[in-house]
C-alpha cells in the first residue's frame, strides 16, 4: 500500500500533476492546465501555487507557465537556457534555474534534476527558440515522500542510476508512443528503477498517442508487487 506521508498527489491530465504538501503548499509539475484539452474543468481555475517544475518547454508541457506565474508569481524550477527565456518576460525573481544532476531546495520540495532523452525548443510567437535539454526531476516531499517525474523521455539505462540512488516512492513514466517511451519500454523503465508504484502519463490525449495502460500492464505483468495507478485526469493518490 502507498503512504504518501499526508502528501497529495493530482493529475491533470497528459503529463500535468499538482503536488500538495501537509502545510498546504502546492506546485505544478509542467503546468498545461487551463488550455489543456483533458484537465477537468473543476482544475483550471488554480487557487494557489507556490512552485512550478517545468522538465522542458514544449507547449502540451509549459502551455500555461507565464499566464500561471503571472498571476500567482510561483517560484520555476527549470533548466538554466528556459530559465533564461523565462526571465526575459519580466519573471527574474521567480525562477530558480538548475542543471542536470544538481539539486535544491524550494519550499517545501527538495529536488534533483535528472537527464531525459528528449528535445526543448520554446515557441516564442512563432519563432522557434532553443530551449537547453529536456530533464526529469526527483521530487523529495515532507515525511521522505518522493516522486520521480521521467518528463518526456525515451528508455535509457542511468534509470538504474535514479532508482538506486534516490529510490522514488512513485515513478511517473510516459507511455504513449511516438514521441516518448511506449508501453513495452516503460516496463522495462520500471525494472530498472525498481519501484512498485508507477502512474503512466503522456497517452489518450492525440490520438497518435497510441500506447495503453492495458499494454503497460500486460508487458509488465511479471515485476512482483507492481501497482500500477492509471489515474483518470481530476484524481489523486
Amino acid at each position: 500500500m502507498l503512504n504518501t506521508k499526508g502528501n497529495r498527489v493530482t493529475y491533470y491530465g497528459h503529463s500535468t500533476f499538482s503536488l500538495t504538501t501537509p502545510t498546504g503548499q502546492v506546485a505544478l509539475i509542467d503546468p498545461w492546465v487551463m488550455t489543456n484539452p483533458v484537465c477537468p474543468a473543476a482544475l483550471k481555475n488554480v487557487a494557489r501555487l507556490d512552485t512550478i517544475f517545468l522538465t522542458h518547454a514544449h507547449s502540451d508541457h509549459m502551455g500555461d507557465l507565464l499566464a500561471l506565474t503571472k498571476q500567482h508569481r510561483p517560484k520555476i524550477v527549470a533548466i538554466f537556457a528556459t530559465c533564461l527565456w523565462i526571465e526575459s518576460k519580466d519573471f527574474e525573481e521567480e525562477t530558480c534555474p538548475m542543471g542536470k544532476g544538481g539539486s535544491q531546495k524550494v519550499g517545501d520540495f527538495e529536488v534533483t534534476m535528472t537527464h531525459a532523452f528528449h528535445s526543448n525548443s520554446i515557441d516564442d510567437r512563432g519563432v522557434r527558440l532553443y530551449g537547453g535539454e529536456p530533464a526529469g526531476f526527483v521530487i523529495r516531499m515532507p515525511g521522505r515522500f518522493s516522486v520521480y517525474h521521467a518528463g518526456d523521455t525515451a528508455l535509457f539505462g542511468d534509470m538504474k542510476l535514479i532508482g538506486e540512488l534516490y529510490k522514488p516512492d512513485v515513478a511517473m513514466l510516459p507511455i504513449g508512443d511516438l514521441f516518448t517511451m511506449g508501453p513495452r519500454e516503460a516496463a522495462y523503465a520500471i525494472r530498472l528503477l525498481g519501484v512498485k508504484h508507477v502512474v503512466p502519463m503522456h497517452y489518450a490525449t492525440f490520438p497518435f498517442l497510441t500506447g495503453t495502460v492495458e499494454e503497460l500492464r500486460k508487458a509488465a505483468k511479471m515485476i512482483k508487487g507492481l501497482k500500477i495507478h492509471a489515474l483518470k485526469p481530476g484524481e489523486t493518490l
